[in-house]
């Protein structure tokens, strides 16, 4: 079974929509998939399938109302099932490590081809336990600078969680990283490379437990509500951080336009992928898709080459021009057929300039915090 924990580091980036409509595009290249809500106490992926509600799910699990095989639904969809989390149990989010253990045993044992997780936004330790349960996680961002910074952040709080993994207890890899986290302020300062050969040079068995492990860490990046196809540097950007500081790679598996009409359908209960299969969104979620069937064909033992992530990320930006110029096309050819109103037309304009309000004034934040920096460091 290949395991997809979908996470991100920030709320409000489209997690639950690719979580969504990716398990039904893998369900209808006839896979057995199940889609699982692990956002829990912010639960609402039975809204994108269309569900009014659910009566049961992994709170009534934990809590031992019912055998983890009940709460598994049956969905509209053929191949796909659901397993449910629950918004209204107190304390859902905040498992014990006994409960954590219990769900993630439970989670191994599905028979499914896939299992698609949908995760809550954060860096907690459960929602890292979960990501990490497959070396091949997807983490979805979108353009602007503080899902980028918030991406990132969520990488490296992953790459201490496989620290506090590999290292053992009581070893002096274990100590030193444990004094590092005390200091809450440094911990974010750490650049990880040199924080390693510290580690190689006062417990080397530890340092090599470690390298074993992360090699088999590979994340995957989805670039979501993209506006302009410039935007793709964004990706770029946010891996060459990822490799210089942290010293790990991401592969590109691609990017998805905003669509207005995504916002129809999750009104009208039905998977945008349903509603509208030509849609840029659909277009986006079928062509990932088909990179992870493809990915599957061709898995192998080992971390994935490097001329193969150069190209993912080639290949995502050809995507973003051509779904540009559909885009154009898709909007052109909504208006002709009276799908897309001009009040539409004229309502996303207004929210996208809102949306650039938004963008200037964290990029003022932003250079605000960086002078202050700046500032304080001539004065010291």
């Amino acid at each position: 079974m290949k395991i997809l924990p979908i996470a991100s580091g920030k709320g409000g980036v489209g997690k639950s929509l690719i979580a969504t409509n990716l398990a039904i595009a893998l369900a209808e290249a006839e896979k057995k998939v199940v889609l699982a809500d692990l956002d829990l106490g912010g639960s609402n992926i039975h809204m994108f399938l269309g569900l009014r509600s659910v009566k049961s799910g992994i709170g009534t699990f934990l809590s031992g109302s019912q055998k983890f095989e009940k709460i598994i639904t049956n969905t509209d969809f053929n191949g796909l099932r659901f397993i449910p989390g629950d918004a209204e149990i107190p304390g859902i989010a905040d498992l014990t490590h006994i409960q954590k253990r219990k769900l993630i045993k439970n989670l191994l044992a599905l028979d499914a081809d896939y299992l698609i997780i949908d995760l809550g936004a954060g860096t907690s330790y459960n929602i890292m336990d979960y990501f990490l349960i497959a070396s091949s996680g997807i983490i979805v961002t979108t353009p602007t600078l503080v899902a980028i910074l918030n991406a990132y952040l969520f990488l490296k709080n992953a790459i201490f969680r496989i620290m506090y993994a590999a290292f053992p207890k009581n070893s002096q890899a274990y100590k030193y990283l444990g004094k590092v986290r005390d200091k809450t302020s440094e911990i974010q300062k750490i650049y990880i490379p040199k924080f390693l050969q510290k580690i190689k040079q006062i417990d080397k068995e530890s340092y090599q437990k470690y390298t074993r492990q992360i090699s088999n860490f590979s994340p995957f990046l989805i670039l979501n509500m993209l506006d302009d196809p410039k935007n793709t540097d964004k990706a770029g950007q946010l891996r060459r951080s990822v490799r210089e500081y942290l010293d790990i790679d991401l592969e590109h598996l691609g990017v998805i336009y905003k669509d207005a009409l995504h916002d129809v359908a999750l009104n009208s209960r039905i998977p945008i992928i349903k509603y509208k299969p030509n849609s840029i969104i659909s277009q986006g979620i079928y062509r990932i898709a088909d990179k992870i069937l493809q990915l599957e064909s061709e898995e192998k033992e080992g971390p994935i080459d490097l001329k193969t992530l150069d190209e993912s990320y080639k290949i995502a930006e050809m995507e973003a021009e051509i779904d540009f110029q559909s885009k154009l096309n898709y909007i052109e050819e909504l208006l002709h057929c009276g799908e897309l109103s001009k009040g539409d037309l004229i309502e996303t304009i207004k929210t996208q300039q809102f949306e650039i309000e938004k963008l200037k004034n964290e990029n003022n934040l932003l250079k605000k915090k960086l002078v202050r920096a700046i500032q304080e460091g001539f004065s010291a």
